[in-house]
């Protein structure tokens, strides 16, 4: 494994932890909930997490199929336990962690194609491409950045509504500030 594949599973998954954290004490309903309309609940960001990482690491990466329907993941409003979410994610983590051990320093220069649901595409950048379209090349070395970075935003909202929604004192993240 690649250094740069260490450092980032290493993160992610201290993210994950994180997450698995922040959502244990909750219940159902409250993991759906949306502080107000602007905002996504903690079970749609999880639903993101999972459905980004897939398409990033385990279809792009990995060559598997494309399976993502991204906007769904913002409209579900319930109907997924806590225990399911969280199982998502391990899950993907686990084929996340497979396909990235297998790289070499070689392949972090490789180009892949990421692909987009047609609608989501569209809604996502605003724009009315043609279905053909729907696509970005990525350097997998960048990508693996990206994607990092990415889930430790989330995790940070998922923290961040899971103090909101179950006041505690105690510190999710392990760090006392």
């Amino acid at each position: 494994m690649t250094e740069l594949v260490t450092y980032v599973l290493e993160d992610m998954n201290k993210q994950l932890e994180r997450i698995k954290k922040s959502v244990t004490p909750l219940d159902d309903n409250s993991i759906w909930k949306k502080m107000n309309c602007s905002t996504n609940s903690i079970g749609n960001i999880c639903l993101h997490l999972a459905g980004n990482e897939y398409q990033n690491f385990v279809s792009a990466v990995g060559n598997n199929p494309f399976i993502r329907e991204r906007s769904r993941e913002f409209e579900t409003e319930g109907g997924i336990t806590k225990e399911e979410l969280i199982q998502l994610l391990e899950r993907t983590r686990s084929q996340t962690t497979t396909i990235l051990s297998a790289l070499s320093e070689h392949d972090l220069m490789r180009e892949v194609t990421v692909r987009y649901g047609h609608e989501d595409w569209n809604r996502m950048l605003r724009v009315n491409a043609a279905a053909d379209e729907t696509c970005e090349i990525k350097v997998i070395g960048r990508l693996l950045v990206q994607v990092a970075s990415h889930y430790g935003y989330h995790a940070g909202q998922i923290v961040f509504l899971s103090k909101l929604i179950h006041e505690t004192n105690e510190h999710i993240t392990g760090q006392y500030h």
